[in-house]
């Protein structure tokens, strides 16, 4: 399984770790890290993504505007902003595929010229403009399930059978993208975990990942740090690495391949311990 990003390739015959940069003020785990006052710091963008790549990550997930519940929408014009600069900075330096979190098609069309190999949309390419810009990159897609919006989303989600409407709506994303030019090599599912779903939700979800894999799509998967964890555990923040990984080790034995993380380092580890289980060889 080889996913072509832009002029690099990415190897998904095992799981590979994404790691998550987050370029804003207000993301619920690390909003805000990167910033001096108002301003973003490309200084501090590029030792964490330099700490990121030496730690095992082979894809730099960009995030100018937060999507965690409650959030706020910021402008097209901010988002640019935090993004492209970003964007231009780790591809200047580092050898890394870089992926741009973002919805609008303005900013899908800004990254692609800036150097990104992947676009990575929770909102699956539906907001105006958004699936004609994707399809003109020629880059790949990662089409993410979330009930309602960033906002409102974990109001009472509801489902009559989460799994079921999960792939339902995910394969008619697909079947968009393709009618519109985007080939089903160059798409990638993600079932949303905590965007408008509830704990029970989650678990399900992740039990009966085999059947999203089964698609035939590479599967992405982002659980780190997730509220999920509070609410089986009752951990803080800063004491949900333990259990984010364990989450992340199970997403990859159900067939994820593509692990959307903030903490590389133990992620990475836990992943090559189960690629030396699972394949009978020692990790690298």
């Amino acid at each position: 399984m080889i996913l072509t990003c832009g002029q690099q390739s990415l190897d998904l015959s095992r799981p590979v770790i994404m790691g998550i940069l987050n370029a804003t003020t207000d993301s619920f785990s690390d909003g805000g890290r990167l910033f001096r006052g108002n301003q973003l710091q490309l200084d501090l963008v590029l030792e964490r993504v330099e700490t990121m790549v030496r730690e095992g990550a082979e894809i730099i997930d960009v995030g100018g505007e937060s999507t965690r519940p409650g959030a706020v929408s910021v402008s097209v014009e901010e988002e640019l902003s935090r993004v492209v600069p970003v964007v231009e900075a780790i591809r200047s330096r580092f050898d890394v595929i870089v992926s741009v979190d973002t919805s609008s098609a303005e900013v899908i069309r800004a990254s692609a010229l800036a150097g990104a190999g992947l676009i990575n949309d929770v909102r699956a390419l539906q907001r105006e403009g958004a699936l004609q810009a994707a399809a003109a990159s020629g880059l790949p897609v990662c089409l993410m399930h979330m009930q309602g919006e960033p906002g409102t989303m974990q109001k009472n989600p509801q489902y009559r059978d989460v799994t079921a409407e999960v792939i339902e709506f995910l394969q008619e994303r697909v079947d968009r993208c393709e009618a519109a030019g985007i080939p089903a090599e160059r798409l990638v599912l993600d079932p949303g975990f905590g965007f408008g779903k509830t704990l029970e939700h989650n678990l399900q979800l992740l039990r009966e990942l085999p059947k999203l894999v089964s698609l035939g799509f590479p599967v992405l998967v982002g659980l780190s740090r997730k509220s999920m964890i509070a609410k089986l555990l009752g951990r803080e923040l800063h004491e949900r690495l333990p259990a984010s990984v364990v989450l992340a080790t199970l997403a990859a034995q159900r067939g994820a391949r593509l692990i959307r993380v903030h903490d590389v380092a133990a992620t990475h580890d836990a992943l090559q311990i189960l690629s030396a289980i699972e394949d009978n060889a020692r990790p690298e």
